[in-house]
């Protein structure tokens, strides 16, 4: 290349980032704001009304975002101010998520709303090939189903150490996974786009987007699951790391644990909070007969004074958790993914207690009690769209206006 062109190549380059990131500032304040007129946008983004113009107009001839049906009547002369809105019938991404006991396959709209949701159990059966084939086996029949909507993508999402860049789960222990090449595996057999990340991390970004955290500068996230993991963004970007190994908190030591752990030590964080080990204790003293959380939490809300016991007791130590992490990131909002804390009051006082009062007002649910595992997945390619929305063209055929 002739060095005279290189100053040519790079401002165009620069030019492009510009556009893109000016289209997602546009199509992330429709979402917030929506319905919402062009010169409200443009205040609120401090960009230029021609460059609002612009941007709706590329986005609603991808199909992202409509005039609404009733325009607002301006105060003075000239044309009503017409709002836009995002089209949220036209488009949905697959969610997939990656539990311990089962996969949840889902379709989300733009808007984050799950639209169906199934649950696949696996059985004694965990091998990769074999769950990833039957989630995305799943997901085609959901989508196959799903009428006239275009899919943009896939998400996935699941525990332990997962690599975002390569698409790769590097290390799942509790399933028995290495070096499992999901987006290669999903892509292959749903010809679609794929994209990987860690459940925390997802979460962060699906709270940033459409739950609580929306426009919290700084958000820890702590998903306390059958995996024990965190998740910290700030100023909208979510901290991976070399390698996305930013959040493995398994095996850091929590006050009070009594726990044994595989590597030798007791009271990890993630043995002493995971879910088995809240199911093993309340089976042992005879509330639930199953391994499932969600049991506990029903025998609570039917008045079983052990389970409230058990739920309290973890919520409490889970506050511990929160509290250390709090006190290496001091973040703006603290997000709590965990069954109690979800559905109860007095967990979420417990946790709240622990953090202390100084800080207690900072921490606050999963926005996602009933729906958490399918956003996770979701999101993971919303986020991606809502960072890129032009890259939507590409995905969608839709560049030259809607069908």
């Amino acid at each position: 290349m002739p060095l005279s062109a290189a100053p040519s190549v790079a401002r165009r380059a620069a030019d492009s980032a510009r556009r893109r990131t000016s289209a997602s500032v546009v199509l992330r304040s429709v979402l917030e704001h929506g319905p919402v007129a062009r010169s409200t946008i443009a205040r609120l983004t401090g960009l230029s009304p021609a460059a609002v113009t612009d941007h709706c107009g590329q986005l609603s001839a991808l199909g992202l975002i409509r005039e609404a049906a009733a325009p607002r009547q301006s105060n003075g002369a000239g044309r009503p101010h017409i709002p836009v809105d995002l089209d949220a019938s036209r488009f949905v991404v697959g969610g997939v998520h990656v539990a311990v006991p089962y996969t949840t396959v889902a379709l989300l709209d733009l808007r984050g709303q799950v639209v169906v949701e199934r649950r696949l159990g696996h059985g004694d059966r965990t091998e990769p090939g074999r769950v990833l084939a039957n989630a995305a086996d799943a997901l085609g029949a959901l989508l196959a189903a799903a009428g006239d909507r275009t899919p943009l993508g896939v998400g996935v999402a699941a525990g332990g150490w997962v690599d975002r860049d390569s698409g790769t789960v590097v290390e799942h222990a509790l399933l028995g996974w290495r070096d499992v090449a999901v987006r290669e595996v999903i892509g292959a057999r749903t010809g679609l786009p794929v994209q990987v990340d860690g459940h925390a991390r997802a979460l962060v970004n699906g709270e940033r987007l459409f739950g609580r955290a929306r426009g919290s500068r700084s958000v820890l996230h702590l998903f306390v699951g059958n995996v024990v993991d965190a998740a910290f963004a700030t100023h909208d970007e979510v901290h991976h790391g070399p390698r996305s190994q930013a959040g493995v908190i398994a095996h850091l030591p929590l006050e009070g644990g009594t726990e044994p752990c595989d590597c030798g030590r007791t009271g990890c964080l993630q043995v002493e909070l995971s879910e088995r080990t809240l199911c093993h204790r309340a089976r042992q003293a005879g509330v639930i007969g199953t391994a499932n959380p969600m049991h506990v939490v029903r025998a609570a809300g039917d008045g079983d004074p052990v389970a409230v016991r058990l739920l309290v007791e973890r919520a409490r130590m889970v506050g511990r958790a929160a509290r250390l992490l709090l006190d290496v990131l001091n973040p703006e909002t603290v997000v709590i993914t965990e069954a109690g804390v979800m559905y109860r009051d007095d967990c979420l006082d417990a946790v709240r207690e622990a953090v202390g009062e100084e800080r207690a007002a900072l921490v606050v649910p999963s926005s996602f009690p009933d729906s958490v595992l399918a956003v996770a997945g979701g999101s993971v390619a919303l986020d991606v769209l809502y960072r890129d929305p032009l890259s939507a063209s590409a995905i969608s055929g839709a560049s030259s206006g809607p069908n």
